[in-house]
């Protein structure tokens, strides 16, 4: 995978060499693991800690190096805060604390041992998943890497009361992790490497996990009338993809679960060209095809016991004198037509066409789009939420949730028939962008009108999956955002107890 740290299991007795992380809370109390661990190295611990003005608060690090009586060189000590704030995430953001104090190649050995003691394989598991998350790094177009480059670089092993019991745990976290990992290399490629046919290629990959793929081209897309998605990429020397990723692991016949993702592979903005300050940023503008392709790798790899379809619309958004113009009129596979009035309104053309293929053809239970869609939703959410519309309250309720639950938080937003007037044409069914207001609303009202009454969130991830500020389990700039969120959805609603 991705990152080239390895994370493992070892029992509490296995002796820690090189680096050793142990936990303290807000009083400085260790657990009794790590207290029988340290013997008489806690009252040094206490007394460096003093000298710091190290008071424990959470991911404040005390950092002691080759202390007496201990074997390991290096021993890191890890604020945890108040015992009542450990839930929810804290553990993964724990785990990734952790691993953003390490550098180098020595061998690290983190305890997994709370001073509240409330450390079973579940949040042994989690640390570990932090550790792996925040470890990752994309320097593979470096030819000279620094030595303390984001942190370590050498094995870590988790030590826990039952080793059997952690690496249990970890198994499908683990899946999801890599996942992750999956969604932020493909948003961290350049965009000369990453082009639609190079994505398609990658997501075809898939197919060692057991997903079944089908690669959509041009005359394939052309046969079906995906008229939206065509216009846009017709500027472009590279030709778009559609992409379909089926994984069976449901009841036969079962109605799938299914995932759309935005894939503009770079984005111009057409004729509508944007201006060129930060335009290099635009290679992430397949941020929502990213996190479907990592979606469907921890689907597969977990072995969830659903079925589900992945799909993601792939071009790139490019001004030549073939490019689409505003003025233009396309028809979508749905049969309804486009007026064009900004051809850097270009992903929800893609979506338009990818979503209509997936109603029509495997008729889900629902859909959920994933997109860098919106400037706009940045100034209503800044970059700490993705906003969230939907046609149906459960699933909106099921992902705000899965949202608080892992950390990629969600907020749900307005739809209504008075923005869908923003969006009339006086040539078309309707036009492609309406008026500088609600921008993401009339975005997502456009986008509406190509799910055939299927119950569908959309979610403008145009904050959350690229350049959104550094926390403890990423220091990327491609985030991998909607992976865990959506994993989360299915294994806690659509699966039962999770494989």
């Amino acid at each position: 995978m991705p990152d080239a740290v390895k994370v493992g299991f070892v029992p509490l007795s296995a002796a820690a060499r090189g680096t050793l992380v142990v936990f303290c809370d807000d009083q400085l109390k260790f657990g009794a693991a790590t207290r029988k661990l340290l013997g008489g190295v806690e009252r040094a611990v206490k007394r460096a800690a003093t000298a710091a003005a190290f008071k424990g608060k959470a991911h404040a690090a005390l950092d002691l190096l080759a202390p007496e009586g201990l074997k390991a060189d290096r021993l890191i000590v890890i604020g945890t805060g108040k015992a009542a704030d450990l839930k929810g995430d804290a553990m993964l953001k724990l785990g990734g604390a952790a691993a953003g104090k390490l550098k180098g190649e020595a061998p690290v050995t983190i305890v997994a041992d709370l001073p509240n003691g409330a450390t079973g394989a579940a949040e042994a598991a989690a640390l570990a998943a932090g550790v792996r998350l925040r470890a990752y790094r994309f320097d593979r177009y470096k030819t000279k890497k620094k030595d303390d480059d984001n942190g370590a670089r050498g094995p870590v092993s988790i030590a826990v009361a039952d080793v059997a019991a952690a690496r249990a745990a970890f198994r499908p976290i683990g899946h999801v992790v890599d996942g992750v990992l999956m969604a932020r290399d493909l948003v961290n490629e350049p965009p000369n490497v990453l082009y639609p046919a190079e994505f398609a290629r990658r997501a075809s990959r898939l197919r060692k996990l057991g997903v079944q793929v089908e690669v959509l081209d041009v005359k394939a897309m052309t046969r079906l009338k995906m008229g939206a998605l065509l216009g846009v990429s017709q500027g472009s020397a590279h030709d778009g993809r559609t992409v379909i990723m089926r994984w069976n692991g449901g009841k036969r016949g079962e109605a799938p679960l299914a995932f759309v993702g935005k894939g503009v592979c770079f984005d111009t903005g057409g004729i509508s060209i944007k201006p060129s300050g930060n335009m290099e940023e635009m290679k992430g503008d397949m941020g929502g095809a990213a996190c479907v392709v990592g979606l469907m790798h921890a689907l597969a790899a977990r072995k969830a016991k659903i079925n589900a379809v992945g799909a993601i619309g792939i071009v790139e958004n490019m001004p030549d004198g073939n490019a689409q113009r505003p003025g233009d009129i396309v028809t979508s596979m749905s049969g309804q037509t486009i007026e064009i009035i900004n051809t850097d309104a270009e992903g929800r053309l893609v979506l338009a066409d990818v979503l209509w293929y997936v109603a029509q053809k495997h008729k889900p239970k629902f859909m959920v789009d994933l997109a860098t869609l919106t400037g706009a939703i940045m100034v209503a959410l800044g970059t700490e939420h993705a906003g969230l519309f939907s046609n149906n309250d459960q699933l909106a309720e099921r992902l705000t949730a899965a949202g608080l639950a892992t950390g990629e938080r969600v907020w749900r937003m307005p739809l209504g028939p008075e923005y869908d007037k923003l969006m009339d044409s006086k040539f078309a069914d309707v036009k492609n962008a309406g008026s500088r207001y609600g921008g993401s609303i009339t975005a997502a009202q456009f986008l509406q009108r190509f799910v055939d009454n299927t119950p569908w969130a959309h979610l403008d991830i145009a904050g959350t999956a690229m350049g959104a500020p550094s926390n403890e389990i990423n220091q990327s700039w491609g985030s991998g955002y909607g992976v865990r969120l959506l994993d989360r959805l299915v294994a806690d609603h659509y699966e039962g107890k999770r494989g």
